[in-house]
């Protein structure tokens, strides 16, 4: 692996990334990661993500508006290059506008850590009120998940493993 096949870990300092194609090199990253996070979570259909979400918005966005619909999409990362996607779509029905929200989190996401899980619907819902990510789109996104950064961390080693796994 080198440096340049690093595009989850683009943003991170050159150190960052040296040291991770070294863990990854020696197969130290799978089992650090394996060992940080054990565990699976039990959210595998889209009925049961969307009462996750649901109940997570509930927790931290209480005055956020509804949301429409929320579901794996097994297409999402292959066509948005995303890891989950935010939408609002508008309807005029004469003199009233109807908005709708949507999230999708990638099918990818069936089968993780649950701290996995949970930073990418945090991202998600930080996006229904903050669209750029700004200052306060991640203080958003801190204040549902105090761990964010290091979750988002560890998820971009992960998924960098995982595509380096699939290279081989």
């Amino acid at each position: 692996i080198e440096l340049m096949e690093l595009p989850y870990l683009a943003g991170y300092s050159h150190e960052l990334r040296e040291q991770a194609v070294q863990l990854i090199s020696s197969g130290r990253l799978a089992s650090l990661l394996a060992k940080r996070y054990p565990e699976r979570h039990q959210v595998h259909s889209s009925r049961e993500l969307t009462v996750y979400v649901q109940d997570l918005k509930s927790r931290h966005m209480r005055t956020a508006p509804p949301l429409g619909r929320v579901f794996y999409d097994p297409k999402l990362h292959a066509v948005h290059n995303a890891l989950g996607l935010h939408t609002t779509t508008t309807r005029s029905h004469g003199t009233k506008i109807q908005k709708r929200r949507e999230v999708r989190i990638s099918a990818l996401f069936k089968d993780c850590a649950p701290d996995f899980l949970r930073m990418i619907v945090v991202h998600e819902l930080a996006h229904m009120k903050y669209s750029a990510h700004d200052r306060d789109f991640y203080r958003m996104c801190l204040h549902m998940e105090p761990d964010y950064h290091q979750l988002e961390l560890d998820l971009r080693l992960f998924l960098t493993l995982q595509e380096s796994e699939q290279q081989r």
